[in-house]
């Protein structure tokens, strides 16, 4: 049931932190790897050495998402390089200034890289997953797809959109074979976090809502994404996974 031999998964983000786990897993799994990054080198990058190392094929591609031209390049690019089974829309970047500090271009980067490119990808890869009746489409949420945080109102207002537009694609692409879901990491102990880990206030009050008592790992992400890719997931429909040790639930 959770058997992904033979399939091919798009990762986004996989250069390094979770998507690099979400990646491995995924290869663990059966799954050869798309890795795609900003920065992803051509040939051998420490995720592509990983996956070729489980006996998965491993291609790279890069593409800046903060560009939508270079998105709608990329696009372009997997659907050629398909069919493409898995597509996890993992890519994504924060930035943290007082929302009455926060300037515009700052605004409109986040929204961007996290939200309109993520569309513009499950769009166009989707097209081809509908026309052939089936496909796992999987984006990286956040906690922040909940709440509202503190000094990233760009970053909550795109992951609340990407927990919406999981919502309106899986209304619209369920019954056509295509399963549309997201995960919502927890705070994962990545490279996007290391200012709240270096904060003594900040990562105190962190851990005392954590019932796990514990920064998640990126590794904690793999099990729930090779669930949501495979076989098991095939009647799971438009919803927001929380991975968090038990934040939600406090």
């Amino acid at each position: 049931m959770f058997d992904l031999t033979g399939k091919t998964a798009v990762v986004t983000g996989a250069r390094r932190g979770i998507g690099m786990a979400m990646a491995v897993a995924l290869a663990e799994a059966g799954a050869d790897i798309i890795g795609v990054s900003a920065n992803l080198e051509a040939e051998g990058s420490a995720i592509e050495q990983r996956v070729t190392s489980l006996g998965r094929q491993f291609t790279a591609m890069s593409a800046d998402f903060a560009d939508r031209a270079a998105v709608r390049e990329l696009a372009a690019n997997l659907v050629a390089a398909g069919p493409i089974d898995i597509l996890v829309n993992n890519g994504g970047t924060i930035a943290r200034t007082p929302a009455a500090e926060h300037p515009d271009d700052m605004w409109d980067q986040v929204i961007q890289v996290n939200l309109s490119s993520q569309f513009i990808l499950s769009r166009d890869v989707g097209q081809q997953m509908l026309a052939r009746g089936s496909g796992k489409i999987i984006f990286t949420a956040s906690l922040l797809s909940f709440q509202g945080g503190i000094n990233v109102p760009g970053y909550t207002a795109s992951k609340s959109g990407i927990a919406g537009l999981t919502k309106a694609l899986a209304n619209e692409w369920a019954v056509r074979g295509v399963n549309v879901n997201a995960i919502a990491p927890g705070y994962i102990a990545t490279d996007n976090t290391q200012a709240l880990q270096e904060d003594p206030d900040r990562e105190r009050a962190i851990l005392g809502r954590i019932p796990a008592a514990r920064w998640g790992q990126p590794e904690d992400l793999g099990g729930a994404t090779v669930f949501l890719a495979s076989a098991a997931s095939d009647y799971v429909n438009g919803i927001v996974l929380p991975v968090d040790g038990g934040w939600l639930g406090r």
